[in-house]
């Protein structure tokens, strides 16, 4: 009934809280939705906010100390999504951003062919079967079926690295018959878009939506160097939107074709890059620790050679326990080595120098760069993830506090069941909630009021007077607030209010000329 570690929760799960709750929804789901984008509705745009926020306080505007213990510097920008597109001809994404893709003849289904697996027969003869990178159930079901054999007898190969000669033997996912599926081929991530009044009438006028962030810091490196003062080392720091037309966009908001990236590019020395790039692959699994997020859940993971990028020294990924990866892990964020790459390409192509002088050294090098690149949006499926938990918890006066509970598992007696939304209360989206004991009693709805008006104006609150005390505190469990006040007959008394803390259900009395200190010494 109660263990150590809590089971992942499952994506339909969470996908369905944050519905029903108001964090994330379906883009356009009027018009059926558009597959790949989605919108953050109240909860979730405070929750990602806060995750920002944390993310520029803690390595921008108060970064960590560097490996010798020294302040270090790092500066924030702001670059125009749409830039000129000479920038992605040198940086290489017009011709190298692809991905492999197959299509379904029948179903007209598209997949990304890398993401695409295939159950072969050991033997080499028979009909293969292809699914989904982690949904391997509909091929093992069909193995069972159609094949009249075990699964175990076939081996699993990525549908790109698949003999093409076997290609007519796959039965693809969504297909009714084997042979429908095409050979892989590249497709370009880039998502095209026109400009000027002449939009669409060459490609003079074309342009792109940016497909990462980083590119418009390097692109504005000098102009930092020229106007900030900065001395090597130093960082730049950037969030913003980002745009990559997804082959098969999917698990929620894991893989969307709009979403939001938190990146950092460090330059320094070339021969203090390497600790460099450990300092920082160090200091983000820190981060990540220091937000609440369960070590247990989180590893690190070093490219292999043949991942990594031509361009780059190393990379390893932040990587995370997912509800729909576990056991295993997915990418949360990538910490990279890029040597002078984009500096050296975007020096050649623009003809600006992009040297560094160091008048100290009387050395003029292009600087190495460690860049720290994080999904804000996949950063905030981790802390739902994270926080999600299901427990049991005491009946009316039953002594006890709350027990983990095993999510469909029933509650014992004299207990029953919540969803807790356990944030850290820097993150939670409401900070807390205010509750005048009864909405029929005018003086304590007025003090009520009156407190939720003097804290709206430092924290995100919630006011509700509607339903049982027990009811409204399991609405804010359930949507993640740390704290909630009720203001009860006592209060008209002796001007006090209860507390209640969200994680041990615990009480107690404080004067509410005392609140709002220690709200503000709980609520960092």
């Amino acid at each position: 009934m109660k263990t150590e570690h809590k089971t992942p929760v499952s994506l339909e799960t969470l996908t369905a809280l944050c519905k029903r709750r108001g964090f994330i929804f379906q883009s356009s789901e009027i018009y059926n939705g558009l597959n790949g984008f989605w919108d953050f509705g109240p909860l979730g745009t405070e929750l990602k906010n806060n995750l920002r926020d944390a993310w520029w306080q803690d390595m921008v505007r108060n970064p960590p100390l560097g490996p010798d213990g020294e302040m270090i510097d790092i500066v924030g920008l702001d670059s125009s999504i749409i830039q000129n597109p000479k920038v992605w001809a040198a940086s290489g994404h017009l011709g190298g951003f692809n991905d492999p893709m197959a299509d379904c003849r029948e179903s007209k289904s598209r997949y990304r062919a890398d993401h695409l697996m295939v159950y072969v027969p050991e033997s080499g003869e028979g009909t293969a079967f292809a699914f989904l990178e982690g949904e391997p159930s509909v091929a093992e079901k069909r193995i069972k079926k159609k094949a009249k054999s075990d699964p175990s007898a076939y081996k699993v190969v990525p549908y790109n690295e698949l003999d093409p000669a076997l290609i007519p033997t796959v039965w693809g996912p969504d297909a009714q018959e084997p042979g429908t599926l095409t050979e892989p081929r590249q497709f370009n991530l880039m998502f095209k878009t026109f400009i000027g009044a002449m939009a669409g009438e060459g490609d003079e006028n074309t342009a792109y939506l940016r497909p990462e962030t980083a590119q418009g810091i390097f692109i504005n490196y000098k102009n930092v160097v020229d106007t900030m003062r900065v001395k090597l080392p130093f960082g730049i720091g950037q969030i913003g939107k980002s745009f990559r037309n997804e082959v098969t966009p999917r698990n929620f908001i894991f893989r969307s074709r709009e979403f939001e990236q938190m990146e950092l590019e460090w330059f320094c020395h070339p021969d203090e890059a390497t600790k460099w790039y450990d300092f920082w692959v160090q200091t983000r699994l820190d981060w990540w620790e220091s937000l609440g997020v369960d070590m247990r859940n989180l590893r690190r993971r070093d490219h292999d050679e043949d991942e990594l990028a031509h361009y780059s020294t190393a990379c390893a990924d932040v990587e995370y326990q997912y509800g729909f990866t576990a056991p295993g892990f997915g990418e949360l964020e990538g910490i990279a080595h890029r040597g002078n790459y984009d500096l050296s390409q975007h020096q050649e192509a623009s003809g600006t120098k992009l040297e560094y002088f160091d008048q100290e050294t009387n050395e003029k090098f292009i600087p190495h760069v460690i860049e720290p690149s994080s999904g804000l949006s996949r950063g905030v499926l981790v802390l739902l993830n994270e926080a999600y938990t299901e427990e049991f918890v005491p009946k009316g006066n039953t002594e006890g506090g709350p027990l983990l509970a095993e999510p469909g598992t029933r509650p014992p007696e004299g207990y029953e069941s919540r969803v807790v939304l356990k944030f850290a209360p820097r993150l939670a989206p409401i900070k807390v909630a205010i509750f005048p004991l009864l909405k029929n009693r005018e003086e304590l709805v007025n003090k009520a009021k009156d407190l939720y008006a003097d804290l709206r104006k430092t924290w995100p609150v919630f006011y509700d007077q509607t339903g049982a005390i027990g009811r409204r505190y399991r609405r804010q469990d359930e949507i993640g607030t740390p704290y909630c006040v009720t203001v009860d007959f006592d209060s008209l008394e002796d001007d006090t209010v209860t507390i209640r803390d969200r994680d041990s259900m615990e009480q107690h009395r404080i004067p509410i000329t005392e609140l709002r200190s220690w709200l503000q010494s709980k609520l960092v």
